[in-house]
């Protein structure tokens, strides 16, 4: 699973179909454009299972879209094995943080680190809203924040 220069990542929200494609796609697109892609394992996934097999919500496309991103990523849950494989989850708030932190207390092997995306924005905003209910306008500040996290955990761990 891992890379062969064992960085991998995965970034998690509730379903895996606005909040965490988008931070994967920013993600692929930050280590391709920094020539780095190869070195990294770069993956999604949800806490929940209510999404899985589904493509990431419409507007999300359509944003990651405007700025020159596509993706082809299917919503999937977080496995036991995924705490075991990837160095850093990232998740985009508190619910999903206790809930990936309640599940990997009963992982054996947990290697990997566990911190909210919005630990690495420049701009201190924590917590990435999740914008299922909202409006093209929170898709895009989903994405402004996912470029700014991504950008600092990419030039830390690169």
């Amino acid at each position: 699973m891992a890379a062969p220069s064992g960085r991998s990542v995965l970034f998690v929200c509730l379903g895996n179909i606005c909040r965490s494609p988008i931070a994967e796609a920013v993600f692929r697109k930050s280590a391709t454009d920094g020539g780095v892609v190869d070195k990294w394992v770069i993956d999604s996934g949800a806490t929940s299972d209510w999404n899985t097999g589904s493509a990431p919500d419409a507007r999300g496309l359509a944003c990651l879209r405007k700025h020159g991103i596509e993706t082809d990523h299917r919503a999937r849950q977080v496995t036991k094995d995924d705490f075991m494989t990837f160095d850093h989850i990232l998740c985009m708030d508190e619910s999903n943080l206790r809930d990936l932190n309640k599940k990997a207390s009963s992982v054996k092997n947990c290697k990997a680190k566990i911190e909210l995306l919005g630990s690495y924005d420049p701009e201190k905003q924590l917590i990435i809203q999740d914008p299922y209910y909202g409006s093209d306008k929170d898709f895009e500040t989903v994405y402004q924040q996912c470029v700014r996290c991504c950008k600092a955990f990419l030039e830390q761990y690169s």
